[in-house]
């Protein structure tokens, strides 16, 4: 397996440890609803770049159309029109609730996976450059 894959592996663990401690643990107004909604969009992503190492340019936009879509199902009731409303797992996995609040978190989540890829590329073109200045 590549660096690369192994490096989005970890990411994703990571980051799934953090969304299911969130889940578990923290029950405030700010860190579960909000931030647990920034990193879903950020595990989504590093989730599928262990199979996609390569940069896919519109991925963070692919994934935020998903996370809306599934925001939108919400809005319809989607658990309740599989007869899922109760099972906890699915309730939580698909969610149950629409909020407009959501959709913008899973903005503010592609965003930020955009200005790494940006930070990411800057800094290694800074690091190419000084490899060739110091040959």
């Amino acid at each position: 397996m590549s660096k690369k894959r192994w490096i989005y592996m970890i990411l994703t663990i990571i980051l799934l440890t953090i969304e299911v401690l969130i889940a578990l643990f923290i029950h405030d107004d700010f860190v579960r609803p909000y931030i647990g909604d920034v990193l879903v969009v950020m595990v989504i992503y590093t989730f599928i770049r262990i199979f996609v190492p390569e940069k896919v340019k519109m991925l963070p936009s692919y994934i935020l159309c998903f996370a809306v879509l599934v925001e939108v199902l919400q809005y319809f009731r989607i658990v309740e029109a599989l007869g899922l409303q109760d099972n906890r797992f699915f309730r939580v996995l698909i969610g149950s609730v629409f909020d407009m609040k959501d959709i913008i978190c899973y903005a503010v989540g592609c965003i930020l996976i955009v200005a790494g890829q940006i930070v990411y590329k800057l800094r290694r073109k800074a690091k190419e450059r000084k490899e060739e200045k110091s040959k």
